[in-house]
């Protein structure tokens, strides 16, 4: 007792009736961009946390000199 692909083919028929055509398509343009902005963010955060570190272990091994 799956879904069958009727039942999928009628769901999708709703929605672009509901929300158009121009509507859905602009909607995953948003959703690409804002997976974009996240994996840039999440790339940008690991790149300053490595400059950290780097920066706390120049000043700890200065200290130990």
């Amino acid at each position: 007792m799956g879904i069958s692909f009727w039942q999928i083919a009628i769901v999708v028929v709703l929605v672009v009736l509901l929300f158009g055509r121009g509507k859905i398509s602009s909607l995953m343009g948003d959703v690409a961009k804002g997976i974009k902005s996240f994996k840039k963010g999440m790339s940008d955060d690991a790149s300053t946390t490595n400059q950290e570190d780097k920066s706390k272990s120049d000043n700890s091994d200065s200290e130990n000199k």
